[in-house]
């Protein structure tokens, strides 16, 4: 397949947002055995889901059965870091603070893959952002977009770790890039240290039942009890291995959209927004992901853990709500505050 058509391709995906742009064979995925074991340790916790599609990430012809080539594209959401929160606000992670990226991508993948099958029509695509069985770190890499750091995480030279994935997996053969094989992570474990909840067992592993992410997004029953404190302030998602990172201090502001209004939220106006209330501020957002259960509990956690006295009537309202998990979690904010200033 022609080079120039592979130069046009990356320019057009420039112009569309995305500022790394690589190109890697569609052969097992390198990490396939990794995944594996860290399945089987159950590191996953409550993400059955990865479990359910495992094999299908071992090849990305599971997605698309005619792939060639997998073309791995990487845009920023770096942005100004998330001061500490104020009483009574929580944290948001920093690609949370806008609209949700994968309406974003999406729609700016479907229109690359528009303007390659109209110059090679017998292009057969798929667009792929993370909802899809792709380990898209594997194939970032050997598309010599970054290597995989002690955090888990891609970090590009330039770039650094706050960037959004996705791929497009097409049936021809383009060529391709060199893999990026060294890893500049050094002796470096500022990522490890910084940890809240100590999530990395091992450098390069994360056990996801005590990243602050997970509790706070993809966990649906109660935040563990020992892990709580440590939570602080994150109300929603974590970025303390990405802050602590000298790999990011290199990271340039992103043209992705940002909003300052979700850098942190008000715990507790939370507590009186009915259904609509709740559609209508975060259904556009990443953060619906958390569903309105998820989030009260989350911000029921911060206001524990900030121990202000002016929570107390959400938090006693909140001991009425009809999902367990909110009540559990308002009870023992309850008790953390009314135990801080009993000490005080």
């Amino acid at each position: 397949m022609s080079a120039t058509l592979s130069d046009a391709l990356r320019e057009q995906a420039r112009v569309l947002g995305f500022e790394l742009v690589g190109i890697a064979p569609a052969t097992e995925a390198d990490g396939f055995a990794h995944l594996e074991a860290w399945l089987d340790k159950g590191y996953a916790g409550e993400m059955s889901y990865l479990e359910r599609h495992r094999e299908a990430r071992r090849h990305p012809r599971a997605l698309l059965p005619e792939v060639r080539r997998v073309i791995m594209l990487g845009m920023s959401y770096a942005n100004a870091p998330t001061p500490p929160s104020l009483a009574n606000q929580g944290r948001v992670a920093r690609y949370a603070q806008g609209p949700d990226y994968h309406e974003v991508i999406r729609e700016r993948l479907n229109q690359l893959l528009d303007w390659l099958m109209l110059r090679e029509p017998t292009c057969i695509g798929r667009g792929v952002v993370d909802t899809a069985p792709l380990l898209e770190r594997d194939f970032a890499r050997r598309a010599g977009l970054g290597w995989i750091g002690k955090n888990t995480l891609l970090i590009h030279p330039k770039r650094g770790s706050y960037l959004f994935l996705a791929a497009l997996l097409v049936n021809l053969e383009l060529p391709i890039n060199e893999p990026f094989a060294p890893m500049h992570c050094g002796t470096c474990t500022r990522c490890l240290t910084a940890c809240p909840t100590q999530a990395f067992p091992e450098p390069g592993v994360l056990d996801a039942r005590r990243c602050i992410s997970y509790l706070t997004i993809e966990l649906r029953s109660a935040i563990p009890v020992e892990l709580r404190e440590s939570v602080g302030d994150w109300w929603f998602g974590c970025d303390v291995c990405q802050e602590v990172c000298p790999w990011n201090r290199r990271a340039t502001p992103s043209g992705f959209p940002h909003d300052h209004e979700y850098e942190s939220i008000d715990m507790i106006a939370l507590f009186a927004l009915d259904e609509a209330g709740w559609r209508e501020r975060f259904r556009a957002t990443p953060m619906w992901r958390a569903k309105r259960n998820g989030m009260l509990r989350n911000a029921a956690i911060v206001l524990g853990n900030q121990g202000d006295v002016r929570a107390l009537d959400a938090l006693h309202l909140a001991l009425s709500d009809p999902d367990e998990r909110v009540r559990e979690a308002a009870e023992w904010a309850i008790a953390q505050i009314q135990l801080r200033v009993g000490s005080a």
